[in-house]
């Protein structure tokens, strides 16, 4: 990548990654790669780009007391956030668990926003839509130290609950458009002209991970928009056409990492990296495998056993995959024809027999099982922890979360006794708002299933 040489920076700009409030909260090779693409962006179109991270786990201002749990590092550049317990919103009383705003104090968020002067606007993010007490606080917060100065939210929650976020979170405008260069048109709306810069800059700069305290890894994006159209999924409204990037492309940039930043673990954030893998994951791969960098690669996403070849099994294995997901969801086949009809019977049985053989270990492999779905069996789900552990795989526990903009949400508004429609906080999966409370007893006796086999 080009230096920026000779750019007027002018214009400042703070781009803000906000708070996680949650029951439970874990960084699995976690980032904003929208806001960071974004920060990319910015930077290369001459603004003076200050990224704030609520979630910097390496933040070296935090309090010296005992209100924060001490971040812990796990592998490849996972670990856990700081965390200080907070009062639970009321919708959420009738929870028995501790309810904690994950990230940095709001002491050190508003240290950081003094730090920049005159900033002509303010953008935040948005992931989860039960996380947006994270985003309202942060906008709070940064319109005290900053007042008077536009607040930008965009992000998956601004998408999906669009007219609760532009009622509830205290942002200027909410946007829904995803093409990095609809910001400019809306700074210049509210008269903020772009800046003029050189003109031989790369025309899509990377994301700005450079712009974070510490790189323990890098997040990869080689295609965005999914070719199945899973009931559960929100892939098909946030990215209606799969589009995919050249793969010489992104070998240049993993090229860019390692030999610029020292980076060795790289996580895909594809909804569907393996399909048509001849024309697109295949050849990056091969070619990954020529230049021999001692890299890891891991699959916090997903894959689907459908597309797990014993060539592409033996491929990934050679590249140095070290962390393999699948999304098997259910192993009841009947459910699977009502949800996604992604996975065919025998897929899983010979994706696990293609990764074994090609000298992955049991613990490298992982599938996710979904917890929760609109009129599942508790039973239902048992059996597939089975099917899995049965199999040579680990199972993995996700609870379903009502997602609005998806084929299945009318039927989990039906489900629900929460009103997930008017109250995002509902949709959060530790309810399992889609089971009833006899269901939801049970979920305990499938977590330790799930353990217990882990163990054997």
């Amino acid at each position: 990548m080009k230096a920026y040489k000779n750019i007027n920076m002018t214009h400042s700009l703070i781009l803000i990654n906000p708070w996680i409030y949650d029951f439970a909260a874990y960084d699995l090779w976690s980032k904003p790669l929208g806001l960071l693409y974004l920060a990319g962006f910015l930077k290369h179109s001459g603004f003076n780009v200050h990224f704030i991270d609520c979630l910097n786990r390496y933040y070296p201002g935090m309090p010296d007391n005992n209100l924060y749990k001490v971040p812990k590092n796990r592998l490849y550049g996972t670990g856990k956030f700081w965390r200080m317990q907070i009062e639970k919103p009321y919708s959420l009383k009738h929870i028995q668990r501790p309810y904690s705003r994950y990230g940095i104090s709001i002491k050190a968020f508003e240290e950081e926003l003094s730090k920049v002067k005159n900033p002509v606007a303010l953008l935040v993010t948005s992931l989860m839509t039960y996380w947006y007490p994270g985003v309202k606080e942060a906008i709070k917060v940064a319109r005290k130290i900053h007042p008077g100065v536009t607040v930008i939210l965009g992000g998956i929650y601004a998408r999906l609950c669009n007219e609760h976020a532009v009622k509830t979170s205290g942002a200027d405008i909410v946007v829904t458009e995803t093409d990095p260069t609809s910001i400019l048109k809306i700074l210049n709306d509210i008269g903020i002209e772009k800046p003029e810069h050189i003109s031989d800059l790369q025309p899509v700069p990377y994301p700005a991970f450079y712009l974070l305290d510490k790189i323990d890894y890098v997040c990869l994006l080689t295609s965005t928009g999914c070719p199945f159209t899973c009931r559960y999924c929100a892939s098909r409204f946030l990215s209606p056409h799969m589009k995919r990037r050249d793969p010489h492309e992104i070998l240049e940039e993993i090229v860019y990492w390692r030999k610029t930043f020292g980076v060795r673990d790289f996580a895909f954030y594809d909804d569907a990296l393996l399909v048509d893998s001849k024309n697109h994951v295949s050849i990056l791969l091969e070619s990954i495998e020529r230049l021999d960098m001692d890299l890891r690669f891991h699959l916090p996403n997903a894959i689907h056993a459908k597309e797990l070849s014993a060539e592409i099994a033996s491929l990934m294995r050679r590249t140095g995959f070290k962390t393999i997901r699948i999304g098997l969801e259910t192993s009841d086949f009947s459910i699977h024809k009502d949800i996604d009809n992604k996975i065919s019977e025998g897929d899983f049985e010979r994706a696990i027999s293609n990764l074994l053989n090609a000298g992955f270990k049991k613990t490298d492999i992982g599938a996710y099982i979904l917890v929760g779905l609109p009129g599942q069996s508790v039973d239902s789900v048992l059996e597939t922890i089975d099917f899995v552990a049965g199999n040579g795989a680990i199972p993995y526990l996700s609870e379903y979360s009502p997602i609005p903009h998806t084929d299945l949400w009318e039927e989990a508004v039906k489900y629900s006794e929460y009103d997930i429609s008017a109250e995002p906080l509902f949709q959060n999966n530790t309810l399992l708002p889609c089971w009833d409370n006899f269901k939801r007893k049970e979920f305990e006796k499938l977590r330790k299933r799930a353990l217990e086999v882990r163990r054997v």
